[in-house]
């Protein structure tokens, strides 16, 4: 989530304007600079109502966040003891007219611990939908569930849990207990570090391949495998019986067993950055 930019907020540059503002209640949003809606694609021959809403709100022990139908959702910690939120609204519909009253009749709001969005009937070839981007305390626990979106979490250490049924899953400097699935994506998981730090790592993704990205000197035990793919790893491993479609060992001195697997998709593991002591 390189658009927020953590080292910036940490020497008090307020990257966004809505960081000036007090903590926001539930239903007090303000609009936001909307070049995240120029990123958006589009529907053919739709037209398309797009704006961005964004709130501060004080920290909570824990932040559930729900992608609804149609969005993904991005997570990264910070230094800041305070919940951060972008909300990426858009609608979909065969006229401008009808994209702008579906997309005004949207509502994004916290409840209860929970981001969540609600809107319209829609009729034919009529979308609409909400994206999340969030920075959240970097000791946070995390319960996030996408439809058709992918989940991105960074630098958070909790109880993380997700969900996602069309979309792939990136993960870069995680820690804590950590597991979730997705049905219709790719794992990319990035390690840092010299080891893991909390319970341990256990993902999985049904159709769909996984990219590990492992420090070197980094210790563990390591479990991944496919039932349908191959595995590729670009750095030597001590592995005992055959290496078939299944792998697990022990790196280094060893620790909190770090799991990634896949039933249809290829496993890459490989080197990356440098372990730190």
């Amino acid at each position: 989530m390189g658009r927020w930019t953590v080292a910036a907020a940490m020497v008090g540059i307020m990257a966004f304007p809505f960081m000036a503002f007090p903590f926001n209640v539930e239903g007090q949003w303000t609009r936001a600079d909307e070049g995240w809606c120029d990123r958006s694609w589009g529907d053919g021959d739709r037209d398309r109502e797009c704006f961005v809403l964004e709130a501060e709100f004080p920290p909570e022990s824990s932040l559930g966040v729900d992608g609804g139908q149609n969005g993904g959702i991005s997570v990264e910690g910070w230094e800041r003891d305070v919940i951060a939120v972008r909300a990426k609204v858009w609608a979909n519909a065969s006229s401008p007219d009808r994209a702008r009253a579906l997309a005004d009749d949207v509502r994004v709001r916290l409840v209860d611990g929970r981001l969540e969005s609600h809107g319209p009937d829609t009729g034919r070839r009529e979308h609409w939908g909400v994206s999340w981007e969030v920075m959240v305390p970097r000791s946070m626990s995390l319960d996030l569930e996408t439809h058709n979106g992918g989940i991105d979490i960074t630098a958070v250490n909790g109880d993380i849990r997700f969900e996602a049924r069309n979309g792939g899953v990136d993960l870069r400097r995680v820690a804590g207990d950590v597991s979730g699935q997705t049905t219709n994506g790719g794992l990319h998981v990035e390690l840092d570090g010299s080891r893991w730090s909390g319970e341990g790592l256990d993902v999985e993704t049904r159709n769909g391949g996984v990219t590990l990205v492992i420090p070197e000197s980094y210790s563990a035990r390591l479990e991944t495998g496919t039932v349908n793919g191959g595995i590729d790893i670009d750095f030597p491993i001590t592995v005992q019986g055959r290496l078939g479609r299944r792998l697990s060992t022990t790196l280094g001195e060893g620790g909190p067993t770090v799991r990634a697997v896949t039933t249809n998709g290829g496993v890459e593991i490989r080197r990356g950055g440098r372990a730190i002591r």
